[in-house]
């Protein structure tokens, strides 16, 4: 009884599935106890973005984003609230 090519295929993209998984999940387990982001504060973080097309041109920019959750969620409300929402008229 011999293999047919499908059965070679299946395997082979079942061990690759198997390394995989493995490799995910050597990572997860080394990368558990390390929290990502910054604990909140005061102050800021200053974030640099910097773009070059060559040739001499390009733009460099710098943001400034509170440390403080409250703070940062405020930035996202609009100034000037409306009481009624235009769009229900």
């Amino acid at each position: 009884m011999s293999a047919g090519p499908y059965t070679l295929s299946a395997v082979l993209g079942l061990l690759i599935l198997a390394i995989l998984a493995v490799r995910a999940f050597i990572v997860m387990r080394a990368e558990r106890d390390d929290r990502r982001g910054s604990d909140p504060g005061t102050g800021h973080h200053v974030l640099k973005s910097e773009y070059f097309s060559g040739m001499g041109g390009g733009q460099s920019r710098e943001y400034k984003v509170p440390r403080d959750p409250q703070e940062y969620a405020r930035l996202f409300v609009p100034k000037t609230k409306d009481t009624q929402d235009p769009k229900d008229t």
